[in-house]
């Protein structure tokens, strides 16, 4: 009887302080951080999956790789709902809008619903074109190993000079 009068107080306590620190009258699990946190923009660029490491990421802001309104901007500035970012990466550029804070690094799938992607398509476009003309799967000619064809003909081309 003990055990459980323990634990129910503590679950109460759970949902107390959970509906406090999501500023909401009724319960909600879902929210990981307040509208009214600071969150540091490395984190959040990290904790949506846009850089692999939060080094990466402000890595990035510092040298001027993330900016906001054409302004490059620190790894330390808070990050507050309607923000929008230019984010250079290696593989793409983006241009994020935030939709919520979310300061730990969770799955894929709940992580984008935190940010809207608003990269114009021609960036699309470009990045799916340079793909589509560098790889083309076939050996250019005149470069590289010669083809046994050829390395006969240079090997009877260099016997009838001696």
């Amino acid at each position: 009887m003990v055990v459980q009068s323990v634990s129910n107080a503590y679950l109460w306590f759970r949902i107390k302080t959970s509906t406090v620190n999501c500023q909401q009258s009724t319960v909600n699990y879902l929210c990981p951080m307040a509208e009214k946190e600071k969150l540091r923009l490395d984190k959040y660029l990290w904790a949506i999956r846009i850089f692999k490491t939060r080094t990466m990421a402000a890595a990035a802001c510092d040298t001027g790789k993330v900016k906001q309104l054409g302004t490059s901007v620190k790894a330390a500035k808070s990050v507050t709902i309607g923000d929008e970012y230019e984010v250079k990466t290696e593989a793409r550029k983006w241009v994020i809008k935030v939709t919520g804070l979310l300061a730990s690094r969770q799955a894929y799938t709940e992580a984008i619903k935190y940010y809207l992607d608003i990269t114009p398509e021609e960036e699309g476009d470009k990045l799916n074109f340079e793909a589509s003309s560098f790889h083309t799967g076939k050996r250019q000619s005149k470069i590289g190993r010669p083809t046994k064809k050829q390395r006969r003909e240079l090997d009877g081309f260099m016997d009838e000079d001696e």
